[in-house]
């Protein structure tokens, strides 16, 4: 029962350790497309919106750990 197991747990690193080395090439950036008159980002630079909507995002996420924290205060039982 114990090889079943260790088995199991080698099989599952193996399918981790696959989908892993194949995720880098899953996630490639896709090019931006060309806008007439518009300067493009110098290579490894993000636009100037793509920066703003991160904050954005960054800032939501903040907001909304903070709110659940605030929910799950609890009054202390002395």
């Amino acid at each position: 029962m114990r090889m079943f197991g260790l088995l199991g747990l080698v099989l599952a690193l193996v399918i981790v350790g696959l989908l892993a080395r194949r995720q880098p090439t899953a996630t490639a950036r896709p090019a931006l497309p060309a806008v007439p008159g518009a300067a493009s980002p110098a290579p490894g630079e993000t636009p100037a919106h793509a920066r703003a909507q991160v904050q954005q995002v960054q800032t939501q996420v903040k907001e909304a750990l903070d709110a659940a924290a605030q929910a799950r205060k609890m009054p202390d039982d002395n």
